[in-house]
């Protein structure tokens, strides 16, 4: 029995990685939360450490309020960074993989070409400069690890842009949107499965990779993507982000070159849309079973 623990265990990935989980017999996943975890408390580790015998922890765990972020610099290094560092010193000393969910925050957006991960990293905001550290920290004191940089995560779990969309188009016939930052929508239960597949194949090519869905958009195409695949009538209203101050800086192109990890793990990604109709038939039948 390969054992694995997820902190963050009530987060939006996490949620993803327990469905995936049904069709993996032979895992045995432990999650744990904020309230039953604090990563970063390294005592509160050692203890979970000594009493199960681990073979990986995946990192969900982590203080994903952007905007928030930029006021509560304290709360989101601690989460971000030390207890990445935490996390990673524990797993090197009890010899468990360690794979760790990073951002494409960490790069600044003004190369407008696909990132790779030999790229150069220069985040904007506090949220990024904080995953960026806990990347670093990871680096420095752990050799067993995978770093999945990812972007724009959503699913029919938690709080997330699809989601938001669809409350927002319940109340309001029309919307405005920004068009001129670009990435890449990912469906999170993709990227969970990118995680099975990881473990499921022994793999030992540690190091950052990179992950999402195929295909570009900006956050407009996005939202107008979810109204046609919901069949839901709103009116969306490209805007530019100077029209929509935030106290947090975006990158303005964030799209993420996946070569390494398809060939690493000789997978074919799916492309944004594709994923998103089926998150779209997911939400519904979730709604229809509450």
């Amino acid at each position: 029995m390969i054992n694995i623990l997820v902190s963050g265990g009530n987060g939006q990935l996490a949620k993803n990685i327990r469905d995936v989980a049904v069709f993996y017999s032979e895992l045995n996943f432990i999650y744990k939360d904020v309230d039953t975890l604090d990563i970063t408390n390294l005592n509160s580790l050692e203890k979970l450490f000594q009493e199960f015998d681990l073979n990986y922890c995946i990192n969900c765990a982590a203080f994903t309020a952007v905007d928030s972020a930029e006021e509560n610099h304290e709360i989101a290094y601690d989460v971000n960074q030390t207890g990445a560092r935490n996390l990673a010193k524990i797993c090197f000393k009890y010899s468990v993989a360690l794979i760790h969910i990073s951002t494409d925050f960490v790069f600044n957006g003004r190369t407008f070409k696909a990132y790779t991960e030999k790229d150069k990293t220069d985040a904007l905001s506090v949220y990024g400069k904080s995953k960026l550290k806990g990347e670093q920290a990871i680096q420095e004191v752990c050799n067993r690890y995978f770093i999945i940089r990812t972007s724009w995560l959503y699913s029919e779990h938690n709080n997330n842009f699809m989601k938001t969309m669809l409350h927002l188009s319940e109340s309001r016939d029309e919307l405005s949107i920004i068009d001129d930052q670009i990435g890449t929508p990912t469906y999170a239960k993709d990227l969970a499965k990118v995680i099975f597949e990881i473990i499921d194949s022994k793999n030992k090519n540690y190091g950052i990779y990179h992950y999402s869905n195929e295909g570009v958009a900006s956050w407009y195409d996005f939202a107008v993507a979810i109204f046609a695949e919901a069949k839901v009538k709103v009116k969306v209203s490209p805007i530019k982000t100077e029209n929509y101050p935030t106290p947090a800086k975006r990158p303005t192109f964030s799209v993420l070159d996946k070569t390494k990890i398809k060939k690493n793990l000789n997978i074919k990604i799916p492309h944004w849309r594709n994923s998103l109709n089926l998150a779209i038939l997911n939400l519904k039948k979730l709604q229809k079973n509450e």
